[in-house]
């Protein structure tokens, strides 16, 4: 494939998935971990209203999903489907946390803009006992996805049983997942909340890549979730990739669209308040009166 070409088509699927350098990304890849998961019973449905109006930018899932739901998208989403390559069950016993490739290197990706996908996801765990293999793994594929100019997501977790960070890291490792996860190649990272906006944009200062932050478990306040994301984005985020938050909730649509604003629509300080530029005070006047009713929805009176 010509070079430039490559380039070309890399740079159009990264504006899908990050249309405004930033992204609203839903993963529905957890069933193959788990199962029953709440939420993930009726897939289709769910990507009818995760791609209604505006919808999100990405919805991340394994083959299986792409393939049958692939047509399930409103005709007017102009997002993009991301597989993920990356697999484990509960029933691994002590190899449970080692997310093996599930497929040829050689064809994987390849295979994947042939389902309709327009990126790639791999997960390592570092500090795992297979974390070498999950690393080769990753580069592998980074270079297929190079090749072909497909984005590369990578899901770094430093949460493994030999998980070491280094005297002074604020961050706990969560730093270092995103650096390894540029070094080898990877377009953006998803990565844990580190529990606060200072300690979060020593992340996002590590790398030059968009780094999206995790959601982790359900949470019963989504309010709670707007918030973190809000500061996640003071600090320099390019997004969120969560999908317990948004999938298991009784109104999935409603909570995107909420994730949107916060992502899209709004800036934030780092207490999760509107953000104004004193220099341009007099003109934000208007817009502030225009977000009013919204910012009290979100608690910012």
């Amino acid at each position: 494939m010509d070079e430039v070409d490559v380039g070309q088509l890399h740079a159009e699927r990264m504006e899908r998935l990050l249309p405004t350098g930033r992204g609203v990304w839903i993963p529905i890849d957890h069933s193959v971990s788990d199962w029953p998961v709440p939420g993930l019973e009726g897939v289709g449905d769910l990507v009818a209203e995760l791609t209604r109006g505006r919808g999100v930018d990405a919805i991340v899932a394994h083959r299986g999903p792409i393939g049958y739901h692939y047509f399930d998208t409103e005709d007017t989403w102009n997002g993009g489907w991301v597989l993920h390559a990356s697999a484990s069950t509960r029933h691994g016993g002590p190899r449970s946390s080692y997310k093996v490739l599930a497929g040829d290197p050689a064809s994987l990706v390849e295979c994947a803009v042939e389902r309709g996908a327009i990126g790639v996801s791999v997960q390592v765990n570092l500090g795992d006992d297979y974390e070498t293999e999950m690393l080769a793994h990753l580069a592998t594929v980074a270079d297929e996805c190079h090749f072909h100019g497909v984005p590369l997501l990578g899901m770094i977790y430093p949460r493994g049983p030999h998980l070491s960070p280094m005297e002074g890291d604020e961050t706990n490792g969560v730093s270092h997942a995103a650096r390894v996860g540029w070094e080898l190649g990877c377009d953006a990272v998803k990565v844990p909340w580190t529990g606060d906006s200072s300690s979060f944009k020593a992340v996002v200062d590590t790398v030059p890549i968009p780094v999206l932050v995790a959601g982790g478990p359900k949470g019963e306040d989504f309010s709670a979730t707007l918030r973190m994301v809000k500061q996640a984005m003071a600090a320099g985020a390019a997004g969120v990739c969560m999908g317990r938050q948004v999938f298991a909730d009784e109104d999935p649509a409603a909570r995107v669209t909420e994730l949107i604003d916060a992502v899209h629509g709004i800036h934030w300080d780092a207490d999760g308040r509107f953000k104004f530029d004193v220099e341009e005070s007099e003109a934000l006047e208007g817009l502030y009166e225009s977000f009013k009713d919204k910012l009290e929805s979100y608690g910012n009176k």
